[in-house]
């Protein structure tokens, strides 16, 4: 394939017209994160199965009709771990990816491996070697190299046969539904990131009683405000830690606020008033809107069923050579110890009682809970030596012939 970069209007439009035509699409883009709220931009890359190509954004401005595309759904498009591409499209369309296949996602539903890299991928599908990621590249540096692009472009020169190798063997296990509802899933989650409540991942924010929570939520709201503001990451607007020290001081003058260590910094002291108001507006919330305290007596009950759990769940995925990682985390698993042992409804249905992860585990994960498993040691030498039993309310039990 010849390696071209794009830097007219006209070309790209052509290009676009190109994919519309082909019907199908590998995708990948290189950005910059470490300076603005959202990344920025720097290359798009393409590959049909008669042509790749980058384009440069900084030249071609206009860039709706690839968005136009990417969400209409009349062009499959083929991305391998394409977390920043679906939150782009998100962004730039303001609508989800119509047709996105993630080629790292179908592989953990083919294979015990998920999140696997584009370099092993390739070498595992295709028997190929790549150069790897230029992973120190300022992507916003002009001119490009030579190298800079062909390196872009292997990105994505091997996904469309990647992808058709998949189809065909997710399609010969019965699991292409599993693929196409995961990727919906995957979109599905990053469409949900700015309503999520991202404030309770702050390092220390467990620890916090319901009004110290109200205050760390109003500090991050108005945190994310300014960073978008301003255009920078949100940490570099205001610390983590400082959040959590503010919320537990809860100080009610600039006084007592500038007291606070290492709030000495010129832009910290700048935005103190702003840091204050925060604070008053949350210790002015009724109690009835303090964010609830999510701590219960029953965390290390729950652990303890959630490891359980892990092992019968770990034993299932390399019987059916599924990805662990891609099936449930221990979030998932200690959910559903809630919502079976517990009766706790909060949350909804678990994960791992849905779609295709309740065909691969749901089943025996709440017979684990409920004691109609019995569990031995098989084949010691197998990737799978453990063997679950049902057991019949007597003591005996039968082998479970899904385990």
């Amino acid at each position: 394939m010849p390696h071209r970069l794009i830097t007219d209007q006209d070309r790209f439009e052509e290009l676009c017209d190109h994919i519309r035509q082909a019907g199908e699409v590998a995708f990948d883009t290189e950005f910059l994160s470490e300076h603005t709220y959202r990344p920025e931009l720097c290359l798009l890359q393409f590959a049909t199965r008669d042509r790749s190509a980058a384009v440069d954004p900084f030249q071609v401005r206009d860039l709706k009709s690839w968005w136009a595309l990417m969400a209409g759904g009349e062009v499959n498009v083929v991305v391998h771990g394409g977390r920043e591409e679906v939150r782009f499209c998100l962004w730039c369309a303001g609508a989800r990816p119509g047709k996105l296949c993630d080629v790292q996602i179908a592989e953990g539903l083919l294979t015990r491996s998920f999140p696997v890299s584009y370099t092993s991928l390739v070498q595992r599908v295709l028997g190929l070697r790549t150069h790897g990621k230029e992973t120190r590249t300022d992507w916003k540096l002009r001119p490009l190299t030579d190298r800079q692009i062909a390196y872009a472009l292997e990105d994505v020169e091997h996904l469309l046969e990647i992808h058709a190798r998949q189809s065909g063997a997710l399609a010969a296990r019965g699991r292409t539904s599993w693929a196409q509802a995961e990727f919906e899933r995957f979109i599905g989650e990053l469409e949900q990131e700015p309503a999520r409540e991202t404030w309770r991942k702050l390092p220390g924010a467990q620890g916090l009683s319901a009004r110290e929570l109200a205050v760390a939520r109003e500090i991050c709201q108005w945190r994310e405000r300014e960073g978008l503001r301003r255009d920078k990451p949100v940490r570099r607007i205001f610390r983590d830690d400082l959040i959590i020290e503010l919320a537990r001081r809860q100080p009610r003058d600039l006084d007592d606020l500038l007291a606070t260590r290492d709030m000495n910094r010129s832009d910290y002291r700048r935005a103190g008033p702003e840091l204050l108001e925060a604070v008053t507006r949350a210790l002015a919330l009724p109690r009835d809107q303090w964010p609830e305290v999510k701590r219960s007596d029953k965390d290390q009950d729950e652990q303890i069923l959630a490891q359980l759990l892990s092992m019968a769940l770990a034993n299932r995925c390399a019987q059916l050579e599924v990805s662990l990682g891609l099936v449930g985390t221990t979030a998932d698993l200690r959910h559903l110890a809630r919502w079976k042992v517990y009766g706790d409804k909060n949350g909804g249905t678990p994960r791992l009682m849905q779609g295709w992860r309740a065909e691969v585990c749901g089943e025996l994960l709440t017979d684990v809970l409920a004691g109609k498993i019995a569990l031995r040691i098989g084949d010691p030498r197998s990737d799978h030596p453990l063997v679950f039993e049902q057991c019949d309310g007597t003591g005996k039990s039968s082998p479970d012939g899904g385990a």
